[in-house]
């Protein structure tokens, strides 16, 4: 799933924030992606101490405020976020925004990095019995174990998400061999990756669902009205570039890590192809117990043939074969024979027989050398074991 953080609130405006979810609401659904629009929850009265309301020189107080909404202008883009197709989601900062997820009917929580040990939050979130995920940021690993570990001994869903806290990141900040270390920490868990790296929405998409992530956030936001655009931001155009990566990656990945492909049958054909068939070195008579030195393997391998993957010293001739033609399978006592599904994937692979049998314009290979083995004595036996 991919979480498209409103940045900066849309600087508190309606009408920005709806812009924001009609643009990127038609870039997910044309390319068919499953995404979430998440909101930020501020109870400006709750979260902001009465005395300091009005100060304007710490600038996380002065932009709370200046991105200050009402909870009519939140269930107002809560209600366009569905409408445009996308999944509502919210970080609640307080106690109160918690309750507002829940009236709003949010899907679900993201707690954010700064308030990873922040439990009286934390207990108010678990109270909604809401899937949660959480970025990891800065935190020490003993707060993402004891996090990890709370709303696991609660039964409530949680996914982590390796971040770097810099806004924005540099590609050589981005750390993404971390999705590594908590796919193995965590297992059982959803592992993804939040980031505000700026300089292309490609390379870490293909490493980091290569390594196993499957949630993906960035912050989102738009040219317009002329407010500038931060550089950790994803424009829309940007959006479509990453969720193109995130299609290609898919399909260059295949299939699932935990089980052997299924092997395509153009690619069986191509292996089939360059296989040795076996051929007689001589003419042989029916009843003719094969041994070693009686074949020679040699391409193409022809329809009906047996190969080198097949062919076992000992077995009988039922019919003749003459020298240099094909063996084939139905030409000896060979197990795979009497298994029907094994003879026709045996009758079906190869190139067609040529319509005559011709001598060969080389002599066929030297007759193999005797294998020799130590004997009970010390002094070497012969035998034609392969």
């Amino acid at each position: 799933m991919f979480v498209l953080e409103m940045a900066n609130n849309h600087w508190g405006r309606v009408d920005r924030g709806l812009k924001i979810i009609n643009a990127y609401s038609q870039v997910v659904r044309f390319n068919n992606v499953r995404a979430a629009i998440k909101l930020q929850f501020r109870d400006v009265d709750t979260f902001i101490h009465r005395d300091w309301r009005d100060n304007q020189d710490i600038r996380y107080i002065k932009k709370t405020r200046d991105t200050e909404m009402s909870k009519a202008d939140y269930r107002t883009l809560v209600e366009a976020i569905r409408r445009g197709g996308c999944i509502p989601a919210a970080t609640p900062f307080d106690e109160a925004s918690v309750d507002l997820c829940v009236e709003l009917g949010v899907e679900f929580i993201k707690i954010a990095s700064s308030d990873i040990n922040d439990w009286f939050l934390i207990e108010k979130i678990a109270s909604t019995r809401k899937p949660v995920s959480f970025s990891t940021g800065g935190s020490s690993l003993k707060d993402i174990d004891d996090i990890v570990t709370f709303f696991d001994r609660r039964g409530i869903p949680l996914a982590i998400n390796h971040c770097v806290s810099v806004y924005p990141s540099e590609d050589s900040e981005l750390e993404l061999n971390q999705i590594d270390f908590l796919r193995d920490r965590y297992p059982g868990h959803v592992v993804g990756l939040s980031t505000h790296e700026y300089h292309d929405w490609h390379s870490s998409m293909l490493i980091a669902y290569a390594k196993g992530a499957r949630t993906f956030e960035r912050h989102i936001d738009i040219e317009a009205d002329g407010i500038p655009v931060s550089p950790y931001c994803t424009l829309p155009a940007q959006a479509d570039e990453w969720f193109k990566a995130y299609h290609k990656v898919r399909e260059m990945s295949g299939g699932s890590g935990r089980e052997r492909r299924a092997v395509p049958q153009k690619e069986i054909e191509y292996l089939d192809a360059l296989v040795r068939g076996v051929y007689a070195r001589e003419d042989l008579p029916a009843g003719h117990v094969l041994r070693e030195e009686d074949v020679y393997l040699a391409i193409p391998l022809q329809k009906g043939q047996i190969s080198c993957r097949e062919f076992m010293i000992g077995e009988v001739l039922r019919e003749p074969v003459a020298a240099h033609a094909a063996i084939g399978i139905n030409a000896i006592d060979s197990p795979y024979a009497e298994t029907n599904a094994m003879r026709s994937l045996i009758e079906a692979r190869g190139v067609d027989p040529l319509p005559t049998t011709a001598g060969p314009s080389t002599p066929p290979p030297a007759k193999p050398a005797k294998l020799e083995t130590p004997s009970s004595n010390g002094s070497p036996k012969a035998t034609s074991e392969a």
